[in-house]
């Protein structure tokens, strides 16, 4: 049999759902920093041929991981008014994030069209249109929560102490009065409680806010 050949047929005992398990299990070891072919070759004792067969390109991976963590927010069961049901749905994608070391960055580095991601947004929009003025509104509403949720997700999942103790000395020196005053609160580490209030401003001004027409 040719190179070419053996390129050409999967390797036995390999599926590509084996290749994305072994990617979290490095990702969730070593973080985002760790992750790449070779490792994810070495944590299933194949060649990185072998994992570049199945995933083609790093960035494909990275769209199959987060397509992985988006099936594991469940669509169902949602229960209350349209708001109550919008916020039940993010705090199930937020979990589904930080189930997973740095998952955040590896969701906000993709943009995966896959089924999974596609019916969580539907169902999320379905949800908003129910309380959003026009459908272009529940459409912005929906890209609002979720950058918000992605970027406090990173957030939290970073380690910011470092930063903080920066920025704590580049107030006091740059003598920023409004900023110091609230220092405390800017750089609260209460992630449940900055979630709440954040999709809860959100949803509260979203059966008012009318997006722009084009």
């Amino acid at each position: 049999m040719t190179k070419k050949q053996s390129a050409a047929r999967a390797p036995a005992g390999i599926t590509l759902e084996r290749v994305v398990a072994a990617a979290f299990d490095v990702l969730d070891r070593g973080g985002i920093a760790k992750l790449s072919t070779r490792a994810i070759a070495a944590e299933l004792g194949v060649s990185m041929n072998t994992v570049m067969w199945h995933i083609r390109t790093k960035d494909r991976l990275l769209e199959l991981m987060a397509e992985a963590i988006a099936g594991e927010v469940s669509l169902e069961g949602l229960r209350g008014e349209w708001h109550e049901q919008a916020a039940e749905l993010l705090r199930r994608l937020r979990r589904a994030m930080l189930g997973h070391r740095d998952g955040g960055r590896i969701v906000a580095g993709t943009s995966p069209a896959e089924p999974h991601t596609l019916a969580f947004a539907d169902r999320l929009v379905t949800v908003l249109g129910r309380g959003c003025p026009t459908p272009r509104a529940a459409a912005w509403t929906l890209w609002s929560l979720f950058y918000f949720v992605l970027g406090l997700v990173q957030e939290e999942q970073a380690a910011h102490t470092e930063w903080h103790d920066r920025l704590r000395v580049t107030v006091a020196e740059r003598r920023l009065p409004a900023l110091g005053a609230v220092l405390a609160e800017f750089t609260s580490d209460d992630f449940d409680g900055r979630f709440e209030f954040g999709i809860g401003q959100i949803l509260r001004s979203a059966p008012e806010a009318q997006a722009p027409t084009s």
